[in-house]
């Protein structure tokens, strides 16, 4: 089973190198490379969760075995909350694949694309498997390299600035990330996952231990949006094409930036009061401030963007409300009901923004605009955007039966019964907003007549446009079934159970 592992890394790497080789050859079959390469890891991902169960299996590269018990080699590790990932990664990329194939034909170098697509994925799955800090930071430069060249794709002024921006951000947050790492390294003597957190464990935690988190705390921070670390997402999202957008917003943030703190910060450190502070306080700025700023903004891109940054605050704040109340000695089962409502709700979220970032595709495709003020009239011209385009705002706005209320309903619980009154009170008032938000969207584009003449030539996008937002649209209501016993012990318990069985 463990030779599976490297699957994930092997098929979109060779996928990216093999499409500029045969591309001139067969360019019709290598536009479905990366999604058909996707699909054969979701089968795989789903055929290791039910292997695995709450077990980790971990592949050692190369066969390296350890020294005098020190692991030496590189490690792949996949777990219940890794496999998780995998499977999100996967889905999200191959709909965004099919998505492309139509989308992409008004844009030059396709080969090149599909080849940074592919290595984009590559990088997120190599960050979600790796069991060691320098290959975690490999894999996460192969996936962001992979999507500054990716927003920048349309070379228009607005995209190389919004992908400087990204650069310049991003390279920031590398190296901050890449300082923490070597400041582990020097204060634990080890990169393995695994071992740093047993030496960390077992030795006396002083201020370094608290100052690398600081540093990793920014540095992913950057790469998940969070606020006040947030100025580069807005640009990025709203400028790259849409697929990219619904990569860099459904699963990007996450791989590289919210799973990476979750992972590192339950499996590694000992949870402190101080940096649960921290984490918590990120989580409720980024929730609040967030969908403030999405509500007055008139780009459908960049009103989306700014609703990631809300949705992924709920993420944030859930795990912080988690390591407050495990750093206080609390009742567990309420700090394992805050982490299953995260780890809920950001799965989630890769369903729901994707598609609708996706929809934002479609219209832009059909009107030539994003523009609320120059819509209206979509909903009979394109049926299947505005009834997909509903359901994923249902589910954003928490709205049952869709899948986003059910994870609100648990952050939510959690934090009453938590007592962080405060906190639970912000979540619905947020949830309140952003259902006016998405009202606003409703109407604006799909709702109330037509505001330019040109829209009346607007029609559906092609079916494999279609396709993948009709499959997401099923997929947020599909996914309000993890809350079923069997099902929910498969899919969120055991990854909860992952992060936390280090602590209890």
């Amino acid at each position: 089973m463990d030779s599976l592992i490297p699957l994930f890394v092997i098929i979109p790497l060779g996928i990216a190198f093999l499409i500029p080789l045969t591309w001139r050859l067969i360019p019709g079959i290598c536009r479905f490379l990366p999604s058909t390469g996707m699909l054969a890891m979701v089968v795989i991902a789903f055929f290791m969760l039910f292997y695995v169960g709450g077990e980790a299996i971990t592949y050692k590269v190369g066969g390296w075995e350890p020294v005098d018990n020190i692991p030496i080699g590189i490690h792949l590790v996949a777990d219940g909350l890794s496999l998780m990932m995998l499977v999100i990664v996967n889905i999200v990329g191959m709909m965004a694949g099919l998505f492309s194939i139509p989308y992409i034909n008004k844009y030059t170098g396709e080969n090149y694309y599909y080849s940074l697509f592919s290595l984009m994925v590559a990088g997120m799955n190599g960050v979600v498997m790796t069991g060691d800090l320098f290959n975690l930071f490999v894999f996460l430069e192969v996936s962001v390299i992979a999507s500054y060249a990716l927003v920048a794709f349309g070379s228009s002024k607005d995209e190389l600035e919004a992908s400087f921006k990204y650069q310049v951000l991003g390279g920031i947050a590398s190296l901050l990330i890449l300082f923490s790492l070597g400041m582990t390294y020097w204060y634990t003597g080890t990169l393995n996952i695994a071992d740093v957190a047993k030496v960390i464990r077992t030795g006396s935690e002083g201020s370094t231990a608290l100052f690398i988190q600081l540093f990793m705390v920014v540095g992913f921070g950057l790469k998940a949006a969070m606020i006040p670390f947030h100025a580069w997402l807005p640009d990025a999202h709203s400028s790259a094409p849409s697929p990219i957008s619904a990569m860099l917003s459904g699963v990007l943030i996450k791989a590289i930036g919210v799973y990476a703190i979750l992972r590192l910060f339950f499996t590694m450190f000992n949870i402190t009061i101080e940096i649960s502070y921290v984490i918590t306080t990120i989580g409720v700025l980024s929730m609040v401030i967030g969908v403030l700023l999405a509500i007055g903004q008139w780009d459908m891109k960049r009103l989306l963007a700014y609703h990631s940054i809300s949705q992924m605050g709920y993420v944030m704040t859930a795990a912080g409300i988690a390591m407050i109340i495990i750093a206080k000695g609390g009742d567990r089962q309420v700090a394992a009901l805050a982490l299953a409502g995260g780890l809920f709700h950001m799965f989630n979220h890769a369903a729901f923004k994707g598609l609708l970032f996706l929809n934002a595709g479609a219209v832009e495709y059909s009107t030539g605009t994003r523009n609320l003020k120059e819509l209206g009239g979509m909903a009979d011209l394109m049926p299947v955007t505005s009834f997909t385009s509903m359901g994923a705002s249902l589910s954003i706005s928490g709205i049952p039966p869709f899948n986003g209320f059910f994870s609100k309903l648990i952050i939510i619980i959690a934090a009453v019964q938590g007592r962080f009154y405060f906190i639970a009170l912000l979540a619905v008032i947020v949830s309140i907003i952003t259902l006016a938000s998405f009202m606003k969207v409703q109407r604006y584009v799909f709702l109330d007549k037509a505001r330019t003449p040109k829209l009346a030539d607007a029609k559906e996008v092609p079916f494999l446009m279609c396709l993948p937002m009709i499959i997401m649209a099923i997929l947020c209501l599909a996914m309000s079934l993890m809350l079923i016993p069997g099902i929910r012990d498969t899919f969120l318990l055991n990854a909860v159970n992952i992060l936390l069985s280090v602590i209890y």
